[in-house]
This record gives C-alpha cells, structure tokens and sequence, in this order.
C-alpha cells in the first residue's frame, strides 16, 4: 500500500466517479491489497453522506470481496442512530447487507489504554483534570489484515478539524471518551475550537491514536469536500497512516469549507435536509457552523423538515428535553448540581454547543415537533411551511438574498459542509487561508 495525497480543483463527485478518478486513485494507492483476506472498514453513517465516503467503500468493498478478501463494514456512529438498511443502501451502494456491523457506543467497546489526567489538564487549559480511558469498538481488536477508517476533514464543533483518530475515539469509540472529549470541547468554547488543528481535544485524540493504536494495521482515507453551485465537489483524498496526511487534508479543508462574509449577518437562514436531520442532536449543526457569522442580536432560522426527535436516542432525548439549550453558565451549574448530567457529559456538552448564550436567537422550524416541545427546550418556534414560503429555500444558494419585503438575510444550504464566520471571529492565521481573494481580505 502506498501513502498519496490527490488534489481534485471543483471536481464534481459525480463526475469523479463516473469518470473513473476515484477508482484509480485507490487502485493506486492499494497495491498489494489482494493478499489480504480479512478487512475491516469504517465509514460514517448517513449524516456524512456528502462525504463521498460512502462511493469509496463501495469501490473498496468491491475491490476486496473480488480478490476472495472477507470485508466487515463498521459505520462510524458514535452516538447517532443505528442506520436503517434504506439509508445504507442510499449511501454505500450495493454492498450486501450481512457485511454491515453496528457500533453500541456504551457496550460493545474495550478499553485500549488511559490518557493521564494531567496531560488533559495542560492541553485543555485547566477546564478538565481527569485522567480519559480511550476505547474502541472490539472489531478493531479482532485480528484484521487491515483497518480502512474513511471519512471526510471539515470544520467542527467538538475537535476543530473532524476526522482522523476522532473516527477512532469517538465514532468507534465508548462513553468515556466521548463524554470526556465533547465537555473539554465545551468548557474549552467551540469558537476557540472551530477550524483548527491541535485544538485540546485533538491533542487528546493525538496522545491515545500515538500511544494505543500504533500496533492496529490501521490506515486513513480522507477525504475533503466542497459545495459549488448547490453541486457536492470532491477536492482532494488523502491517503496513509501517517498524521501529515491529516495536516495536508486540514489545510485544504480550511481554503475550501471556511467562508468568510464581509459582514456579520442580522439573519441567517440554515437549511437542513430531511433525509439527513432528523434529531436536534444533530441538526444543530446550523447553530454550530453559522454562530461565527452572526451579529449580536441577531437571529438564526433553522428550516429543519425532517425533525423529528431531540436526541439520537431516548435517554438522551430525555435530558435534552429535562435541561434545554439554556446557556453555558446555568448549564454548567446544573452539571455541578446534577449526577445525571455529570455523568453524562457529552449530552452537557451538546446542550452549551446549542445555546447561544444570549449573543443571538434561535428560531427552530420542525417538521415534527410541536411549538410547546421546541419553546420546552429554550428555542423559539416558527411554523415551517410560513418559512419556507418567505425564505424560498429551493430556489436559494448559499449567500446573501432577500425576501420579497426587502428583508435582507445570508441563506446556507448545507451547514453541515462548512463553517461560515465574519472578520474578528477566528484567528488570523487561519484567516488568511481562507478568504476568496485578495480584495474581501483588505475588507
């Protein structure tokens, strides 16, 4: 097997499968792949569906299984839903349904080793002090020739720059880590975190990936993708075991999945599609990617159709329900006050990642829950279909527009493939990657 880094300028997914690119860059890069005889692959569940992740399972899949290669597929689900066979079916293709396994995120794990808590301590500032175990889905243990870990380096809210050992960590990974990483993300600050890399929580994932997983056969594919003309671009894939494979996908996600407006936005208009966003826990993605770009005061309309839950299952939906997106400082009291909370701090983490803390207002548009369940939580409510007929979601691209009464808004289509923020809200060395041109960086 080889290490590659492939860079692909507004390459459309479509046409990278279609045209045969992505199919010769892993034949490239997997020689000697026909002596293996069991493989394990992870891949993300259905909300990273754009990831093109999903295409290039199937490829491998195909590949593999043709040289007499045994292949288990793991998605990657962290705390999500277990994926229906429909939603397997839309994104990995033809894969036959007895090679999928599910991840239980609080059973089926082993431990692997435990980050020092005062390791944790210096990397997190002081936020948190505790020692983390570090588990993995037992698969990964299993004796496999080789562990294919597939995804997609974007912004994000928990780690700064997604992907990597987080897939591990967190997508194959047990309670105690996640717990553990999304609360130092959150008493960390998500603002702090977004769209960098060596944010503390990398650094913890870096700390286990260096000192539990070196001997796992373990190799990274990642991919970084872009939204062009409302069309999914593959722009670059990269390929290896080594961490400058990250690095490289990094600095690329951040010139392509960053946008910087001229402007803060009074409004802001999300759109989350159905089919991927059917929970707050993870349609909050529009708060998430878009609170850099929004003004004081401001307010943050999430078009939401397919939502239908708060959490991604019953206990969690539960807490949501119980403590709501209050802010950081009472939320941070009732994890003082509330065992529950306390030992369930990624769902603490989550409900500070989806306030606002006073700075703006949320007004949530659910296609499945009442206006007493979204004001229950601390969200304003507005009814979907009145929303949609004055934002005119599907006839808008992502940027500025306005309504038919003058009303000016930024409208996002996709929140969950970028991060969108206005001058002063990110550090300049990231800034300076990131701008379009010469002229908005003089702005």
């Amino acid at each position: 097997m080889r290490e590659c880094s492939y860079y692909w300028e507004g390459l459309s997914c479509e046409q990278a499968l279609r045209s045969g690119t992505l199919r010769r860059a892993l034949a490239e890069a997997f020689t000697g792949a026909e002596d293996w005889r069991r493989v394990l692959i992870l891949g993300p569940d259905f909300s990273r569906r754009h990831s093109q992740a999903g295409n290039i399972v199937n490829l491998l899949y195909h590949r593999l299984a043709g040289c007499g290669c045994r292949v288990d597929i793991l998605p990657a689900l962290g705390t999500h839903a277990p994926m229906t066979r429909k939603e397997c079916e839309r994104m990995y293709g033809d894969i036959p349904a007895g090679c999928f396994r599910v991840h239980d995120w609080r059973r089926d794990v082993v431990s692997v080793g435990t980050v020092p808590a005062a390791f944790v301590a210096e990397v997190s500032g002081g936020v948190y002090r505790e020692e983390i175990p570090a588990e993995v889905n037992r698969l990964l243990l299993a004796g496999y020739d080789q562990i294919l870990s597939v995804g997609q380096v974007m912004p994000h809210e928990v780690v700064g720059m997604a992907n990597h050992a987080k897939n591990i960590f967190v997508g194959t990974g047990g309670s105690a880590m996640i717990h553990a990483s999304h609360a130092v993300g959150a008493f960390y600050g998500m603002e702090r975190i977004m769209g960098r890399d060596f944010s503390p929580v990398r650094r913890i994932f870096d700390y286990a990936a260096e000192h539990f997983l070196k001997e796992l056969p373990l190799t990274y594919l990642l991919t970084v993708v872009s939204q062009q003309e409302g069309k999914a671009c593959l722009e670059g894939l990269f390929i290896g075991k080594e961490r400058r494979r990250f690095e490289e996908a990094v600095a690329l996600s951040q010139k392509k999945n960053i946008r910087y407006l001229n402007k803060p936005a009074n409004k802001i208009v999300a759109w989350m599609e159905p089919e991927e966003y059917k929970s707050t826990w993870i349609a909050n993605k529009a708060i998430y990617r878009s609170r850099m770009a929004l003004a004081d005061a401001g307010e943050l309309i999430v078009l939401a159709p397919g939502v239908e839950r708060f959490g991604e299952d019953q206990a969690i939906d539960k807490r949501i329900r119980r403590y709501g997106y209050r802010g950081r400082a009472y939320l941070l009291r009732q994890v003082e006050r509330q065992a529950e909370l306390r030992e369930n701090l990624a769902a603490a983490a989550h409900l500070i990642h989806g306030s606002s803390d006073g700075r703006f207002t949320v007004t949530y548009c659910p296609g499945h829950l009442t206006r007493e369940e979204i004001e229950g939580v601390g969200f304003r409510y507005a009814p979907l279909k009145e929303m949609r007929e004055r934002y005119q979601p599907a006839d808008r691209k992502t940027g500025w527009h306005r309504t038919g009464a003058g009303e000016e808004y930024y409208y996002i289509d996709a929140p969950g493939l970028g991060l969108w923020a206005w001058e002063g809200r990110m550090q300049d060395e990231v800034k300076e990657d990131c701008y379009e041109d010469t002229a908005e960086r003089q702005i």
